[in-house]
């Protein structure tokens, strides 16, 4: 049965009164009770996964009992950071802050590597009255926040612990169009983390946008493994609330060592009522099509019911494209069910995607145009081709148009410019931060084009700068990349992943997707790089022209190789594309390049640890490497 969406009047969403995703959850529990809406596949304890229930009445009445006991301890207005591991207790700890009317900041448990100094830096700046965790994790929260003096320590609440009858003082919060639910951290590595504020209108309007663009329908059921405390990982969890069916989800960790789970998660059930609809960073589809094939002897796999999985949060690669459809086109996964997609957390997530029932538009532009501003499309064959995927339409009453930032005023169609967004499902600003809020969230659009992409949005509508670079083309919105990343050399301008893209097509002995590009300026060099006679450049305190660094992780099996051939495939075919030397290759273990929480490459944060020198150290950065069970 189709989703009909009530809330659509004149292309614009229009919500009822106190609208929000908790009276959505209260009406499923009375006419849904008994049936499904989270299941969580713990990979913990069994290869093979034990599935784990939640249905409709019982999370209403876990929501009630967790939002009366904020109700008790804390006051409005009180943030209240989740601290959980990733499993059903998350759910109910994100939702019971959500029926408590409080501002909810959901985090990670704190015995997850890497991510501590991280942890410390959000809740400086957010100062949480209340934690929420389990009774499992709540001896590491207590000792993670020993090192604060007693008075700072915030109240720390197992959620599994509270009993159901608490509840029965919960109390209905009223909101207003302007309530904060939650704030959303962006997931940067290496700025000081801020909070988007995303209120309860932000929250459903974008729900809502997500299962219009995707043709949602109401048997439709979701598949996740992304963590909950970044944006895309938990907005699809939202869906389910939505159009009252249910989520499956996984660990991270249980998806990065066997990507096979994510796949037969989303293979045709015997229940099966709808589509199945996931997401999914670019490096995930690389990562699922290496290594996440069925193996002989296991059940067939039946993949012909996946309606949607977008490809989101980094730009999307052709080639990644063709190798998921190459992997899994035999299992009946269709082409069109591959959406490259575009969304931030100031938009609360999701801006565009390829629309329903089309495959994926890739198409070449020459690469010197792209590198002025230019989009021009060439022949695929063209020696100057850059591959560029569509991230598809805007959703609806949401708006992106591209624009000259300095005069604010819209470019045409076929020039790159910043892309800029506007709809009620932008958030209200940095949590404590007015001037970058002022920056970020509350630009007026001087000028528009005719005909305008702005269209629909009133003339005083406000509009977030994204600092990602784009052009609109043939109808469809194309992201080049981020305004910060761009590399600058000898005044001209390469894009990064187009300088990773050429690196990892030179040699087999680089992992797919574990390439960074970055210039630093040559003073700041290595002295390793002085050393090597291939990097042609003398040492000179005073020369601070920016110079081009290629880190790249080693494919498996590449450990026993010499990498110095490696390191010259790569310079070849840097000079020869693009036109610039590379000055430093350095070729690392897998892991040790940095990446966001959302699995993209950390270029900024790349870049500081190949100047630090812990870079080449080798030391492993994250918890993205391969790993087996």
């Amino acid at each position: 049965m189709a989703f009909h969406n009530p809330f659509l009047k004149d292309g614009l969403l229009r919500f009822p009164d106190n609208g929000s995703v908790v009276r959505h959850v209260e009406k499923w529990a009375k006419v849904r009770g008994d049936k499904l809406a989270y299941r969580f596949v713990d990979f913990s304890t069994e290869r093979d996964g034990v599935e784990r229930d939640l249905k409709w009445a019982q999370f209403s009445i876990r929501n009630r009992a967790i939002g009366a006991r904020l109700q008790q301890v804390t006051e409005p207005g009180d943030r209240v950071a989740i601290l959980c591991p990733q499993n059903l207790d998350y759910m109910v700890a994100f939702f019971g802050v959500l029926y408590s009317g409080r501002i909810a900041v959901p985090l990670f448990d704190p015995n997850e590597p890497g991510h501590v100094g991280r942890l410390h830096a959000v809740l400086d700046d957010c100062h949480p009255s209340a934690i929420l965790t389990t009774t499992e994790a709540a001896e590491g929260v207590r000792k993670f926040f020993r090192s604060r003096p007693a008075k700072e320590r915030p109240r720390v609440i197992a959620v599994d612990a509270v009993p159901d009858e608490v509840g029965a003082t919960w109390e209905h919060v009223d909101i207003s169009t302007d309530t904060i639910a939650y704030l959303q951290y962006t997931s940067g590595s290496t700025r000081i983390p801020t909070g988007v504020q995303i209120t309860h209108l932000n929250l459903v309007t974008n729900v809502v946008q997500v299962i219009e663009a995707l043709d949602g329908e109401e048997g439709d059921r979701g598949v996740s493994w992304l963590p909950f405390f970044h944006d895309m990982g938990l907005i699809t969890a939202l869906v389910a609330p939505m159009i009252g069916h249910y989520v499956v989800f996984m660990t991270p960790a249980a998806f990065v060592r066997r990507p096979g789970r994510w796949i037969r998660e989303m293979a045709r059930r015997p229940d099966d009522t709808g589509g199945v609809i996931s997401v999914a960073p670019n490096f995930a589809f690389d990562h699922a099509a290496a290594r996440g094939l069925p193996k002989d002897g296991e059940p067939p796999l039946d993949l012909s019911n996946v309606k949607a999985v977008l490809n989101g949060s980094e730009p999307i690669s052709a080639a990644t494209v063709r190798r998921f459809n190459e992997a899994f086109g035999p299992y009946g996964f269709k082409p069109a069910a591959l959406k490259p997609s575009y969304g931030l957390a100031e938009a609360t997530l999701f801006v565009s995607t390829t629309p329903a029932n089309e495959p994926p538009k890739i198409i070449s532009v020459d690469r010197d145009e792209l590198n002025a501003h230019r989009f021009v499309e060439v022949p695929d064959d063209s020696t100057k081709a850059v591959a560029q995927a569509s991230a598809g339409k805007v959703g609806i009453a949401e708006w992106a148009a591209i624009v000259d930032a300095e005069s604010a005023s819209e470019l045409p169609d076929g020039q790159i410019g910043e892309i800029w967004i506007s709809g009620q499902n932008m958030g209200t600003g940095y949590w404590g931060k007015p001037e970058e809020t002022h920056a970020t969230f509350q630009n007026i659009l001087k000028s528009r084009t005719n005909p305008s992409h702005a269209e629909g949005a009133t003339d005083d509508a406000t509009w977030v700068r994204t600092g990602d670079y784009g052009a609109f083309y043939d109808g469809e919105l194309y992201i080049t990349g981020r305004v910060k990343d761009l590399v600058i050399i000898d005044g001209r301008n390469h894009y990064p992943q187009d300088l990773e893209y050429s690196a990892q097509e030179s040699t087999k002995a680089l992992r797919t997707g574990f390439v960074a590009a970055f210039s630093v300026p040559a003073n700041q060099l290595p002295d390793e790089v002085f050393e090597n006679a291939h990097a042609g450049l003398k040492r000179d305190p005073d020369d601070t022209s920016e110079q081009l660094v290629i880190v790249g992780e080693r494919a498996a099996g590449a450990n026993k190789m010499d990498l110095a051939p490696v390191a010259d495939d790569i310079r070849a075919a840097i000079a020869v594309r693009h036109g610039v030397t590379v000055r430093d290759v350095l070729l690392t273990p897998a892991g040790a390049i940095p990446r966001t929480s959302s699995g993209k490459i950390g270029r900024r944060a790349c870049r500081s640890a190949y100047l630090d020198g812990s870079l080449r150290s080798g030391k492993v950065a994250n918890a993205f490497p391969d790993q087996s069970d």
